[in-house]
């Protein structure tokens, strides 16, 4: 069983940079690939990026790629989401989520452990 806990949220102007945290604990935490979602009201939830256990292999919703960067300390159990140039469209609930076979997807379908989310809002 995974556990996965967000940080990191907050209210920020457009412009302004933002590092969301995903805490893992449970058995086997670093083997599992993490994937990083926001869903605003009104909207589906939306896959922004993922990474593979190891870190080797990572990928980008065009919505969001040259803004964000996923990283991961498995050291530390944490998976980052380094948010820069963040504009109001990206104000949302912004969620975590892990699976054990990494096939390197972004659809919320493909991830069976999520957390409960951190709120990122962008408004001046």
């Amino acid at each position: 069983q995974l556990q996965l806990v967000e940080s990191g949220g907050g209210l920020v102007q457009p412009g302004e940079s933002l590092r969301l945290s995903c805490a893992a604990s449970g058995l086997g935490g670093n083997y599992y690939a993490i994937g990083w979602f926001r869903q605003a009201p009104g909207k589906e939830r939306e896959g922004l990026s993922c990474i593979s256990s190891n870190g080797g292999l990572t990928k980008y919703a065009d919505s969001v790629k040259g803004r964000f960067t996923i990283s991961r300390d498995n050291a530390k159990n944490t998976v980052y989401l380094q948010m820069n140039s963040l504009k109001p469209e990206d104000t949302a609930v912004y969620y975590c989520a892990g699976v054990r076979l990494f096939i390197g997807g972004l659809g919320p379908s493909e991830y069976r452990y999520w957390g409960k989310g951190t709120q990122v809002t962008v408004s001046s």
